[in-house]
């Protein structure tokens, strides 16, 4: 083979090498480490976060319309498995909807395994809470036993009082506790977990420190309970559900 005729086999090779590696910068030809991941395929938790729970539970899990889950003693209260439930089934009656793919949601098994156990791996602090015993999350089953409403009067008094006010209507550090509005919103297990959890985004103390020195009994956070939800009152236009039917709030 002469020398022109050698060079030109060389070059005519390492074209085809170039276009060989670079079939997939053709046009039209996908770029696989840039393609689109489908919905369904999304398993990291900001990104989950961010799309399903930043509206109603704020940006950092703090300071949104819904509960903080940004927030260690929540997350021992509720913890994973629970999570999931409510993640998956959503709380009929209240504004948190399903976001289970079998209850109607977009949200795979995995999905919803990975936002809670992103909750718990991210804000859960275990330390925070350990040594400590927390009032049940769930009420007692059945009806408020007698005189429950008339107890978590006296509870309310010297519990929350000096913040909501004396009728709950509001007062120097905090608002209304027993607004229709708010009350329509939120079940009473919603409630339960405000009085057990507090709000540390927005400086309400938990069931330790309601009352200085007294931390509130699993008696006296049902009581009181019981009193706010006596509050409560029909919305027009809304079918009314049982006690027990809204099932678990976060």
């Amino acid at each position: 083979m002469s020398w022109p005729i050698r060079v030109s086999a060389a070059a005519i090779a390492g074209v085809t090498a170039l276009a060989v590696g670079g079939c997939d910068a053709l046009p039209g030809r996908p770029n696989v480490a840039k393609r689109e991941v489908v919905p369904t395929e999304v398993t990291a938790f900001d990104a989950l976060y961010r799309t399903n729970c930043a509206g109603c539970h704020g940006a950092d899990g703090r300071l949104g319309a819904a509960r903080p889950l940004n927030d260690p003693v929540y997350l021992a209260l509720a913890p994973a498995d629970r999570l999931r439930t409510i993640i998956r089934g959503g709380v009929p009656g209240t504004s948190m909807p399903a976001f289970g793919t079998d209850a109607g949601g977009e949200l795979t098994d995995a999905q919803v395994d990975a936002v809670a156990k992103g909750m718990v791996g991210r804000w859960g602090r275990p330390e925070a809470v350990r040594g400590l015993t927390l009032p049940p999350y769930d009420a007692p089953p059945g009806a408020p036993g007698p005189g429950a409403r008339d107890r978590g009067a006296a509870v309310y008094a010297g519990a929350c009082a000096r913040c909501h006010g004396p009728d709950g209507r509001g007062g120097p550090k905090a608002g209304s506790i027993v607004d229709p509005a708010y009350l329509a919103l939120v079940s009473d297990q919603s409630l339960r977990t405000t009085v057990i959890a507090g709000r540390a985004d927005l400086g309400q103390p938990d069931w330790r420190d309601d009352v200085p020195g007294h931390p509130l009994t699993p008696e006296e956070v049902t009581d009181v309970v019981t009193w706010l939800a006596a509050h409560r009152q029909p919305v027009p236009g809304r079918l009314a559900t049982g006690r027990d039917s809204q099932g678990v709030r976060p």
